[in-house]
C-alpha cells in the first residue's frame, strides 16, 4: 500500500540513518519490520530508491494483509488503534531518519550555499502554510535581502504552467528598469516593485550573475 499521510512532505530521505534505525538494504530498496497491538500484528515498510514509501500491515495469526486498515472509511476503534500506531511509527521514522527538504532546484540549493558562506545568513522560514518560503536578513539591521520562494508561473508573468523557485531581492529603481525583461528578470513578486524584482532559479540566469545581484541587494540595505 502506497504511504498517502504528509510525515514527509518537505522532508528528504537519509538512507544512512535508515539503516541506523533498522533498516535492511535489500536490493535497494530499505524495508523495516515491526509488531502492532504486541505482536498480532506486523508492519512492513519498504522505502525505494526514489523514496516512496509502501507498507504492509500483516495479520500475524492468518499471514495476510489486514485490508480495513488501508479503507479510509473503515470505523470502528480497533481499527483505529491500528491505524494510529502506525501512524507514530511512521512519524518517529521522519523525525529521525529525514532532513527538511523544501526546494526541488540544485540551483537554489546553491544560492543558499553562496548566502551562508559568504553572509552567514541561514534562510528563515516564516510561514508554517508556506513552508517552500524563506527570507534571508542582515543580521545587523533586521532588514531582509533575498526571499526564495516557490510560486506559480503565471503569477509572475509568465506564460507557462507549473510552479518555479524564484528570488527576490533588492534594487535601485533606476537599475531594475534596465534589466527587468519579462522572462528572467520580473517584476518583484509579493514586493514594492518599485525597489524589488525577482530572478527565476531554475538555470535561466548564470549563478555567477544572480550572485552578484544577490551582494547588490545585500549592500543596498546595509
Amino acid at each position: 500500500m502506497k504511504y498517502q499521510g504528509t510525515e514527509f512532505k518537505n522532508r528528504k530521505i537519509d538512507f544512512q540513518k535508515l539503516k541506523k534505525y533498522g533498516f535492511q538494504n535489500k536490493s535497494g530498496s530499505f524495508i523495516f519490520e515491526t509488531e502492532l497491538k504486541k505482536g498480532e500484528f506486523k508492519l512492513i515498510l519498504n522505502f525505494s530508491k526514489d523514496s516512496e514509501l509502501d507498507y504492509k500491515i500483516i495479520e500475524t495469526a492468518t499471514g495476510e494483509e489486514y485490508e480495513p486498515a488501508y479503507i479510509k472509511n473503515a470505523e470502528g476503534s480497533f481499527v483505529g488503534e491500528i491505524r494510529q500506531e502506525t501512524e507514530e511509527i511512521i512519524s518517529d521514522i521522519s523525525n529521525k531518519c529525514t532532513y527538511f527538504n523544501p526546494f526541488v532546484s540544485e540551483y537554489t540549493y546553491k544560492v543558499i550555499d553562496y548566502i551562508k558562506e559568504k553572509y552567514s545568513d541561514e534562510p528563515e522560514y516564516l510561514w508554517d502554510k508556506f513552508p517552500d518560503n524563506a527570507i534571508f536578513r542582515n543580521k545587523n539591521n533586521q532588514k531582509w535581502y533575498a526571499a526564495i520562494l516557490t510560486v506559480k508561473k503565471c503569477k509572475v508573468g509568465l506564460q507557462e504552467d507549473g510552479t518555479c523557485e524564484v528570488i527576490d531581492l533588492k534594487g535601485k529603481p533606476e537599475n531594475i528598469i534596465k534589466f527587468i525583461d519579462n522572462k528572467n528578470f520580473l517584476p518583484g513578486y509579493h514586493m514594492n516593485k518599485k525597489y524589488w524584482y525577482t530572478i527565476r532559479l531554475d538555470g535561466s540566469v548564470k549563478l555567477e550573475d544572480i550572485f552578484r545581484h544577490i551582494d547588490s541587494s545585500y549592500n543596498i540595505i546595509e
